[in-house]
């Protein structure tokens, strides 16, 4: 059962390993890994080409990234005020133009990455029984990038544990996002582990969608894919608009991205006071993507 688990993780390990000290080189593997994902999301777009009944299956897409999205994101907007209002952060009182337009745009450059793959894939009329073992590899690099990323991310065990409010929003993100994956099944009439797999990404779209498409095809490919990114768009309108009065409740709801995407706009709207609470939140999060994703999916019938 787990054996499949273990190969595709293998990687991450092995990545998380390795402790690197050179600027130099890490910045060579951050760029790897956008590279990575680019070429992964393009190849994402050619195994949707490859599907038969397309537009039936493109429907199927939208309905299952809406159903969870909604159950998920009530799930964490019903519990994350509690946070707010047991531990509350008293955040600096400033206002701050952000450039909202070109960090949505960046999400919005993903999206056309795999339409250039689905349309690529239409257009070719060639074979592409190939994709799928190209993204495998491919996915077991992207993983090995990753954990070495997470390792030299600058947080030590220590600095994580002290923190308290940190590890208790992202505790409420996990719990309170998988009792939205359970109902979604529910209401979808699919597998639970399927549904709880599909609620473990957090926000980090890449790797959920990437590994969502490994697993089950590229229909939970793609629906993971735009679930977390609207996950990640919705965050950027809100954090602005709610950190000041629900600082916990807005980097909550950034998930996984809360340590690097959407951290300019939680500094900058929230102040210095967030800062190290998102870092952590968003590093357990971004840590337990692939372990809980991988769980759930060699669980999965």
């Amino acid at each position: 059962m787990f054996s499949g688990m273990i190969f595709i993780f293998a990687p991450l390990v092995v990545g998380y390993l390795i402790s690197i000290s050179k600027n130099s080189a890490l910045e060579t593997i951050n760029k790897m890994t956008s590279y990575l994902i680019y070429v992964i999301l393009f190849l994402m777009g050619l195994s949707l080409a490859a599907l038969d009944n397309l537009g039936q299956n493109l429907q199927l897409i939208i309905k299952f990234t809406a159903t969870f999205f909604i159950c998920i994101s009530l799930c964490n907007l019903a519990v994350l005020p509690l946070i707010d209002k047991l531990y509350p952060i008293h955040t600096d009182n400033k206002s701050s133009k952000l450039p909202l337009a070109s960090m949505a745009l960046e999400s919005a450059r993903l999206i056309l990455v795999v339409g250039g793959g689905l349309i690529a894939g239409l257009l070719a009329g060639m074979d592409l029984d190939w994709v799928d073992t190209a993204s495998e590899w491919i996915l077991f690099l992207l993983l090995f990038f990753i954990g070495i990323q997470l390792r030299n991310s600058g947080l030590t065990l220590r600095q994580i544990l002290i923190n308290r409010q940190g590890m208790l929003i992202a505790l409420v993100i996990v719990g309170s996002s998988l009792i939205g994956g359970v109902i979604s099944a529910y209401i979808l009439d699919i597998d639970l582990y399927r549904g709880l797999a599909m609620a473990s990404g957090f926000g980090w779209y890449s790797l959920a969608g990437i590994l969502m498409g490994d697993a089950f095809g590229p229909v939970y490919g793609g629906a993971s894919f735009m679930l977390e990114l609207l996950r990640e768009l919705v965050a950027l309108i809100m954090i602005p608009m709610l950190i000041r009065i629900k600082p916990c409740t807005s980097i909550g709801y950034a998930g996984a991205t809360a340590m690097d995407f959407t951290l300019p706009v939680i500094q900058s709207t929230g102040g210095v006071r967030c800062v190290p609470i998102a870092i952590v939140s968003g590093f357990i999060l971004s840590l337990l993507v692939p372990i809980l994703m991988l769980f759930f999916v060699s669980l999965a019938v």
